[in-house]
């Protein structure tokens, strides 16, 4: 791995700040005496108040974590008594590309290394205007002149119009039962849809999220995005013991063809048009659930300005998600999961609250901790989150390809500070949109393709 821009003497100098605030925060804990305030005696309990909903919701999924592995070996054991475990579905692979000439190529033969047996491949090209055309044509013609491979590789070109339009020709034209889609600017490990087959081992399984790594981790904005994912992923086991894996994005995501065609298909008018149909998918009364072990590398964005415009689509497509899928929210139809709607539903409307006013938040935290000399309850959280990324780092499936987050582990709990300020100004952009009812084109940012060796030579050889 480049480690240049990492340990630069800026960036070795910003650890070692940020390593020592966490340190001296741990010091004062052990050291100074809580000195109460009657003035400031509401704060604590104001503050625990507020967020204690998301607290439940946190409380609730770090209990049912430990469900996840033991829950999926018993799905296997039913589903090889009942027989369904000896299938082999046609598996049709997605890949929508719009300009993407600088990672396409990598994308495709990483689908086909995964040398999947009843496989077919389906690009399709929404109107490129660069070399997308030209490269993929030419690889296809290639790979059917000298591959001795079983796998078939369609090709599909359209006019400009839209991901989910581009994704609904690619359902039309696909054969397998089982559809995926990968964004192309993406690397699919090689044991991916081998591992992936088994999650639909129930036939109300409509939709299963893979587990998206972030593959380019030269640049401290490229760790800050890989530890996000690992703890946001990380998560998403909860959310698969309940069959109720709401956000499954398109780098990674896999859907029974019959399910797409029940539900009518990606909605053109929603820019994340992956996350409604996970949720629509959930709406009708499907299972969703997520697999750690099926492993896709994205490419994220390497500057500031392609991941606040990233996060700006993101947010807003989630938020008209939530709208047109309102009646979700405290459902009590019995089609509909409790713990969706009950639960994750509003406190992921709640969390966004509660980031419009963060900041105020926090600096009342902060004042009341120094004006009080109660620093245990911040200790708490570093040592807590600390803990819980070593543990989310351990028990990824590729932990090895993710060891260079143990150095940041420390300091977790200052990096989401960052992150937060990202998705705070997405939040803000968002609600500016939706109040002067302006739409969101797609946003693109830079790209510069995942590196060879990360892809290949480092991640996908490592043992699970």
């Amino acid at each position: 791995m480049n480690q240049t821009n990492l340990f630069s003497t800026r960036s070795i100098f910003l650890l070692l700040t940020l390593y020592s605030i966490s340190f001296l925060v741990i010091y004062l804990a052990l050291t100074t005496e809580y000195s109460p305030n009657d003035d400031l005696a509401g704060v604590r309990l104001t503050i625990f108040a507020l967020l204690a909903p998301i607290i439940f919701k946190y409380f609730v999924q770090l209990l049912s974590l430990p469900f996840y592995s033991p829950l999926e070996k018993i799905r296997r054991r039913k589903a090889i008594r009942q027989g369904m475990m000896n299938f082999s579905p046609k598996v049709s692979v997605l890949i929508p590309a719009w300009n993407e000439e600088v990672g396409i190529l990598k994308t495709i033969q990483s689908v086909v290394n995964t040398a999947y047996k009843n496989l077919e491949i389906i690009v399709v090209n929404d109107g490129s205007t660069d070399s997308t055309h030209r490269l993929v044509t030419g690889y296809i013609a290639e790979f059917k002149k000298n591959s001795q491979s079983a796998t078939e590789i369609k090709y599909l070109q359209l006019t400009n119009g839209g991901k989910a339009r581009a994704l609904n020709q690619g359902v039309r034209l696909a054969s397998g039962e089982i559809i995926v889609t990968v964004d192309a600017d993406s690397v699919m490990d090689e044991a991916a849809i081998e591992k992936l087959v088994p999650y639909f081992n129930d036939p109300k399984v409509g939709a299963v999220a893979g587990n998206v790594i972030v593959g380019n981790r030269s640049r401290p904005i490229e760790w800050l995005q890989q530890i996000e994912y690992l703890y946001g992923f990380f998560f998403k086991r909860a959310d698969s013991v309940f069959n109720s894996v709401y956000i499954i994005g398109g780098a990674a995501a896999a859907y029974r063809k019959e399910v797409l065609e029940d539900v009518g298909g990606f909605d053109h008018e929603i820019i994340t048009e992956d996350i409604e149909m996970s949720t629509r998918i959930l709406s009708e009364g499907y299972k969703t659930r997520y697999a750690t072990d099926v492993v896709v590398f994205t490419e994220g964005p390497a500057d500031w300005k392609g991941l606040c415009n990233q996060r700006l689509r993101w947010k807003f497509g989630r938020l008209l998600t939530f709208m047109k899928h309102k009646s979700l929210f405290f459902s009590t139809n019995k089609k509909h999961n409790s713990y969706l709607t009950f639960l994750l539903l509003p406190m992921a409307v709640y969390a966004e609250l509660t980031l419009m006013f963060e900041a105020l938040l926090l600096a009342i935290f902060y004042g009341y901790t120094i004006l009080t000399n109660d620093y245990v309850p911040l200790a708490f959280v570093i040592v807590f989150m600390t803990t819980l990324v070593v543990i989310q780092i351990l028990c990824d499936s590729k932990r090895r390809f993710h060891q260079n987050l143990l150095l940041l582990a420390p300091i977790a709990w200052m990096l989401f500070y960052i992150i937060d300020l990202v998705e705070w100004q997405a939040l803000c952009r968002s609600l500016k949109r939706l109040i002067t009812r302006q739409e969101l084109q797609w946003q693109k940012w830079v790209r510069v393709g995942l590196a060879q060796h990360t892809s290949q030579n480092e991640a996908l050889t490592e043992a699970d």
